[in-house]
């Protein structure tokens, strides 16, 4: 067994999280800014989990010269991680990251749509930098290592790595939000497949929300056509987990501060120049996405109906420099600057100024000293997939302290006694102003106190040991979901101990497992070799034989009613015992099929070569015989209707294997074949089926009987074979051991 203290934590993001500075022929090092850079230094600095890892590395493009760098590692330094930079062509570097990444990605999923760029030549560039990152990554990786790939400029890196690396452990983190599908799908439609496959390369796929989690999920059903359940998507080969890791701060880093002589020096100074006015602080990069221009809306609107407040209270608004190559930055600082212009042009007076503004960098202790003298923290983006500022502002605080945070910041899901608002709405706002500076003493403590303990107790480095906790399990969930295929030797295992047997029962599927599949499922039906082996299987007394198939009742009778076995048809609708009438187990609602059978004809009529096929428990659409992609496209499109129609009813829907169905919950071929063991007791039972629908018999059986999937895919089968043929040969095998026995 491999030894743990060999594994490496290797973290990959776009830049890496310092800047070298080159003076006086001598280089230093200048931490960046961003929440991934503080919350990952912040676990890098301290232990982590004990005896997980003996070295960190951090891998990310360089904006320094490769010969800074030289200079750099030649100097004496000791650092908590190892560094490997990225040097890449500057040309190609601008159009992957003021291209695809910011003038498409980033507006796209904060929900900017009228911003996004759609240029091609900027998203091979996107492809191109995340191949020179796994490039690299692949002359480093080593067996027992862990990769944990962050944001959205690298997503396509995982599926990179995966290709190469198909046993590597790779987590990966998204920052921003994942924009619901309405949105997602607005991208080019080879960009939107190589994206989602390239975050599918990953084992565990971290979010900060639960609505993003669904969002992603949703969109890789769209896209890809990959079933999930309860957060886990089920691959050809493998499954991979998508969850929520809400990130965390250095919450001790902030609260301590207050006890910091520098940080208490600046912050008496900044109380000393307000004297007896109350003060709201907000600091934001530059950015659209931040609501500034809203915000300042909210503080005039507030200044116009709470005139007492003039004079009384002043706005410090901090904007850190972001971007400025990119021309939609530019415009927003011309706009912001206009905005307070004319609200302190119309407000000011000589002794007093509603906003102060600082276009600028601050400090750690800066940044404290405003947090801990702000009477209130106006944190309101239009949309953010976090908000780390909100949290330090909570932090700093002792035991008063106001936040106003946006209802639209993945933050405010964790942050309920915040004054939650609509950053859009200056009345809102401004009332939400007025409400945090009239609020009394004790009603801010207590909110405090309870945003503290959840802040410190889901700290970064909870969120770091838990999002590696998650993708080491991950990686053993696979492990234990692995199938085997079917061998001759175990062939001859399993047959044997059909033989052995006193009381068996075997549960078979009919499309795709007795017989192959056809254009028509009319066609499908059961030649005389295949009669003959049923028939043999079930003239044994100790054989109880069940055909368990989404087929209607009357094509199951026709074929079958001559054999000595059980049927039941549309998924356990209808059960017909051996010798014995059809019997079906509840009565059947029919109310729903004529409003969803007008759907289905529209996309039969849209889809040339689909049919509808309707039966008693279930209405089905077949595109088996569609052109391939119009077929999948087509599903798609059809899946998400249905899911919008059959909201809060009692219908499921099943994305089967070229069909979908709809059909009344509660009923499924896992629930009928439990039905049927419970009324037995049998020392050999074996199940076999190639679709979805009989995923919900090998769930029910798992754990007694010997389950069999035709194909490949995920599945909670134990074992697999190639194909229908396959399965023949198994049950001549079976019907081997019924004769010997016969013959005795």
């Amino acid at each position: 067994m491999e030894d743990v203290m060999q594994k490496r934590l290797i973290v990959v993001s776009n830049r890496l999280p310092f800047q070298l500075l080159e003076k006086n022929n001598s280089v230093t090092l200048k931490e960046s800014d961003g929440g991934l850079v503080s919350a990952l230094k912040s676990y890098f600095e301290t232990s982590g989990p004990q005896g997980t890892f003996n070295s960190k590395w951090w891998i990310g493009s360089a904006d320094f010269p490769e010969k800074r760098w030289k200079k750099y590692i030649a100097q004496e330094q000791t650092s908590s991680f190892s560094v490997e930079p990225l040097f890449i062509e500057k040309k190609t570097y601008n159009k992957f990251y003021n291209g695809f990444c910011n003038a498409t990605l980033w507006p796209l999923f904060h929900y900017f749509p009228s911003f996004v760029e759609f240029d091609e030549e900027t998203f091979k560039s996107y492809e191109e930098v995340n191949r020179h990152f796994a490039d690299k990554l692949l002359t480093i990786l080593q067996p027992g290592d862990t990769l944990w790939i962050h944001d959205y400029q690298l997503m396509l890196l995982p599926g990179m790595i995966r290709e190469q690396r198909p046993d590597a452990t790779i987590g990966y983190f998204l920052h921003i939000p994942f924009p619901s599908f309405e949105v997602f799908r607005m991208l080019h439609r080879p960009w939107k497949e190589k994206i989602i496959n390239g975050l599918l390369g990953a084992d565990l796929i971290g979010f900060h929300t639960h609505e993003y989690v669904q969002h992603f999920l949703k969109s890789v059903q769209m896209v890809t056509g990959y079933d999930y359940q309860f957060r886990t998507v089920f691959l050809k080969d493998r499954i991979v987990k998508a969850d929520l890791f809400p990130l965390g701060i250095d919450f001790d880093k902030f609260h301590n501060a207050t006890r910091s002589t520098e940080v208490t020096t600046l912050r008496n100074s900044i109380r000393s120049n307000f004297e007896d006015k109350k003060i709201i602080f907000s600091v934001d990069r530059l950015d659209y996405t931040k609501g500034i221009t809203h915000r300042l809306s909210g503080f005039e609107r507030f200044l116009e109906l709470h005139p007492e407040w003039r004079e009384r209270v002043v706005f410090v608004l901090v904007v850190v420099p972001s971007r400025q190559i990119i021309s939609k930055y530019n415009e927003r600082k011309k706009l912001i600057e206009e905005h307070i212009g004319r609200v302190n042009g119309k407000y000011s007076t000589l002794k007093w100024q509603p906003i102060i503004y600082r276009y600028n960098h601050l400090s750690f202790d800066e940044l404290s000293a405003l947090y801990q003298v702000a009477d209130v923290g106006l944190i309101t983006p239009l949309r953010d997939g976090m908000n780390l500022v909100a949290k330090e502002y909570v932090a700093s605080q002792t035991t008063q302290g106001v936040l106003i945070l946006s209802e639209l910041a993945g933050a405010a899901n964790e942050m309920g006694e915040a004054l939650q608002v609509n950053p859009m709405d200056r009345e809102e706002v401004s009332h939400a102003i007025h409400t945090a500076l009239i609020m009394d003493a004790s009603e801010q403590q207590q909110k405090i106190e309870v945003l503290h303990k959840r802040l410190r107790e889901y700290n970064v480095i909870h969120w770091v040991n838990d999002f590696l906790k998650q993708l080491e399990e991950t990686k053993e969930h696979q492990k234990a979901q692995q199938t085997r295929n079917i061998t001759p030797k175990l062939v001859r295992e399993v047959a044997a101990q059909f033989g052995r047997a006193e009381r068996r029962h075997l549960f078979l599927d009919y499309d795709g497992t007795l017989v192959p599949f056809t254009k028509l499922p009319k066609m499908a039906v059961p030649d005389s070799e295949l009669i003959q082996l049923l028939k043999t299987l079930s003239s044994d007394a100790r054989t109880t034989l069940t055909i368990i198939s989404g087929r209607d009742r009357a094509s199951l009778d026709s074929w079958f009613r001559e054999l000595d076995i059980n049927l039941v048809a549309e998924h356990g609708a209808a059960i017909r015992l051996r010798n014995s009438e059809w019997k079906y187990e509840r009565e059947i609602d029919q109310s729903w099929k004529p409003i969803i059978k007008p759907t289905l004809d529209l996309y039969m009529q849209r889809s040339p070569g689909s049919f509808i096929e309707e039966k008693n428990h279930t209405l089905a659409w077949h595109y088996r015989n569609v052109e391939s992609e119009l077929g999948f496209i087509r599903s798609r499109e059809l899946l998400d209707n249905l899911h919008h129609m059959v909201r809060n009813s009692q219908l499921q829907i099943i994305d089967g294997n070229k069909v979908i169905e709809v059909r009344v919950s509660g009923v499924d071929k896992g629930s009928v074949a439990k039905k049927f063991l419970d009324e037995g007791d049998y020392d050999f039972i074996m199940a076999i089926g190639d679709d979805k629908t009989d995923e919900d018999m090998f769930r029910a059986l798992a754990d007694k009987a010997i389950t069999i999937k035709i194909g490949s895919g995920h599945t909670l089968a134990q074992y697999n074979l190639t194909n229908q043929i396959e399965v023949i040969k198994l049950l001549r095998a079976l019907c081997q051991e019924t004769e010997h026995v016969s013959a005795l």
